[in-house]
């Protein structure tokens, strides 16, 4: 089985391992002065892509759970990394029905935990809403509907 890697450059690596190691409950495998690496087993990857933003790069990243307990251990890790959480809770979001909550580490990135229980027939609802596919080309974060109360950071 192939492994997906995700590398990211930090500015304190001290207080990154420490975000890490309470996000991913787990040690790095290893650990130097300037480099730390974990080879997770668990949680698997869930990569997607989509077009029609302002800018490109790594939007979020994010662990997706195969149950509400999962889910609920994955909350108990966020809180374990100390950053602001924000929950968003039962929404749709990328085609689907989910729970979820957001976290940002210390490089500023976005960090998504979620459950998914179901299909939805449109990209989401509030913030998360965007327009036909054939009008994505033009679309811009701030035309985006305003957020209703269920909605990402």
């Amino acid at each position: 089985m192939k492994t997906f890697h995700v590398h990211v450059r930090v500015k304190n690596l001290e207080e990154s391992i420490n975000f890490y190691n309470a996000l991913f409950a787990a040690q790095p495998t290893i650990q130097k002065k300037d480099y730390a690496k974990w080879m997770l087993q668990d949680p698997k990857v869930n990569f997607a892509i989509s077009n029609g933003h302002s800018e490109n790069g790594i939007e979020h990243l994010g662990i997706q759970t195969e149950s509400q307990e999962e889910l609920l251990e994955v909350y108990r890790n966020l809180e374990k990394a100390k950053g602001e959480i924000f929950e968003e809770g039962d929404c749709s979001c990328c085609y689907s029905k989910s729970e979820k909550s957001w976290i940002t580490d210390p490089q500023g990135v976005d960090w998504e935990a979620f459950y998914t229980y179901g299909a939805a027939t449109v990209y989401g609802e509030g913030r998360n809403a965007k327009k036909a596919p054939e009008a994505m080309e033009n679309w811009s974060s701030n035309e985006a509907a305003e957020c209703d109360g269920s909605c990402s950071v």
